[in-house]
C-alpha cells in the first residue's frame, strides 16, 4: 500500500479526516512551499524526489529538503512541475569546507533558489550548560560563517541560516550586519523566538529585511509550572497574524518564497522559570521574562495544544499529513 492509498482510507476517525479526500483526490495549485521538517515526526521520504513527487502531489509550490538521489532527474522533474527547490545544507565544520561545497555543487546542480542552514541544530537553553560552553559555540559559528562566505560567493546561491532557538533577534541582526554579504540572510521561522524571551511579532520584524528563505507556521502557548509550552498549530489556529506578517515580508523581500514548516508533536516545554535556563542569556533580565509569561498568559490557547505520542505509528502518519495539508488548503483561502 502506498502512503498516498494509506491516507485515503486508513485511521479512520482521527482528528480532522474529513479534509484528507477531497484534497488529494483534487489537489489544489498552491503558493506553499513544504519543508521536510514538516515531516520530521513519523515521515521520512526516501530521496529528494519522493518528497518532490509527494508535495506536488498535494499542490505545493516547491520543497525545501536535502539533496539526494538521482539529482539532475529531480531538477528536470522540478522544472516541468514549475516548483521551486531550496536546498538544506550542513554549515562547514570549522574551516573544513568539503561536504559544504559538494553541497552548494548539488544544490547548484538541482537548480535551487536558495540554501537553508543553521548554526545549532538543537536549542540553547537545552544544549549548554555554561555561558563558556555558548560562547565557545559563538566563536565556532563565526568560524563557519566566515569559512562559507567565500564560497556562497562562488557558487553564487543566498543562504538563509534559520533562527533556530539559539540567536534572539538582537544578536541575529548583530551577525548579520557584521558581514553584511548579499548570499547571507536568514531563513525566518515564524516561530522559534519566543523560546528565547523575545517578543515574536517584534522578532519577524526585526529579522524580515534580512529573509531569504522562510518556515511559515503559527504557534500556540499555554502555562505550566516550569514556563510555558509551546506548539505549531494549524494556520488559523495559533496567535500569529499571518496575513500581515506575509504582506510584510512580500514587500521587504519580494523574492523570498513561503515554505510551510508544520511540525506535528508534543509540546515543547521552555522552562524559563528554572535557573538553568538562563546561564546563557547574559542580557535577558526579568522584564524579558515578565513580557513573556505576561504575553503567554494573553495568548494562552483555548484549546488543549496538540499531542501526538500516544497515537499509533499508522494514526500519527495520518495526523502529520492531516495537518500539512490542512495548512495548504487554509493558506490558499486566507493570505496567499
Amino acid at each position: 500500500m502506498t502512503r498516498r492509498t494509506f491516507l485515503r482510507t486508513g485511521a479512520a476517525g482521527i482528528g480532522t479526516a474529513s479534509l484528507i479526500n477531497p484534497l488529494i483526490a483534487q489537489p489544489a495549485s498552491h503558493k506553499l512551499g513544504i519543508a521536510t521538517t514538516s515531516y520530521m515526526g513519523v515521515w521520512r521520504p526516501h530521496d529528494t524526489l519522493e518528497f518532490l513527487e509527494h508535495c506536488h502531489s498535494l499542490g505545493a509550490a516547491g520543497i525545501q529538503a536535502s539533496i539526494n538521489g538521482d539529482i539532475p532527474k529531480v531538477h528536470a522533474r522540478a522544472e516541468q512541475l514549475g516548483m521551486y527547490i531550496e536546498a538544506m545544507v550542513p554549515m562547514p565544520k570549522g574551516s573544513d569546507t568539503a561536504a559544504f561545497e559538494q553541497s552548494l555543487k548539488d544544490a547548484q546542480a538541482v537548480g535551487a533558489v536558495a540554501l537553508r542552514s543553521a548554526c545549532l541544530g538543537t536549542r540553547r537553553y537545552e544544549t549548554f550548560t555554561s555561558l563558556e560552553a555558548w560562547q565557545q559555540h559563538v566563536a565556532e559559528s563565526h568560524q563557519s560563517i566566515e569559512a562559507a562566505l567565500p564560497l556562497l560567493e562562488k557558487y553564487k546561491i543566498p543562504l538563509g541560516l534559520e533562527n533556530h532557538k539559539d540567536w534572539t533577534a538582537d544578536e541575529f541582526v548583530t551577525l548579520l550586519r557584521r558581514y553584511s554579504n548579499e548570499y547571507l540572510g536568514v531563513c525566518l521561522d515564524f516561530g522559534n523566538n519566543i523560546s528565547l524571551l523575545d517578543n515574536p511579532l517584534d522578532a519577524i520584524e526585526k529579522l524580515t529585511p534580512y529573509t531569504v528563505s522562510t518556515h511559515l507556521k503559527n504557534m500556540a502557548v499555554t502555562p505550566y509550572p516550569d514556563g510555558f509550552l509551546l506548539s505549531e498549530v494549524l494556520l488559523g489556529d495559533g496567535y500569529l497574524d499571518l496575513p500581515a506578517i506575509v504582506a510584510r515580508i512580500r514587500q521587504a523581500r519580494p523574492n523570498a518564497r513561503f515554505t510551510l514548516e508544520m511540525i506535528t508533536r508534543d509540546p515543547l516545554k521552555v522552562p524559563c522559570l528554572l535557573d538553568e535556563y538562563w546561564v546563557t542569556f547574559p542580557d535577558r533580565n526579568g522584564l524579558y521574562l515578565a513580557r513573556t509569561l505576561r504575553f503567554v498568559e494573553e495568548h494562552r490557547s483555548a484549546k488543549p495544544l496538540p499531542r501526538v505520542s500516544q497515537l499509533t505509528h499508522e494514526e500519527a502518519l495520518k495526523v502529520e499529513e492531516q495537518n500539512v495539508i490542512a495548512c495548504l488548503d487554509y493558506a490558499q483561502r486566507a493570505f496567499l
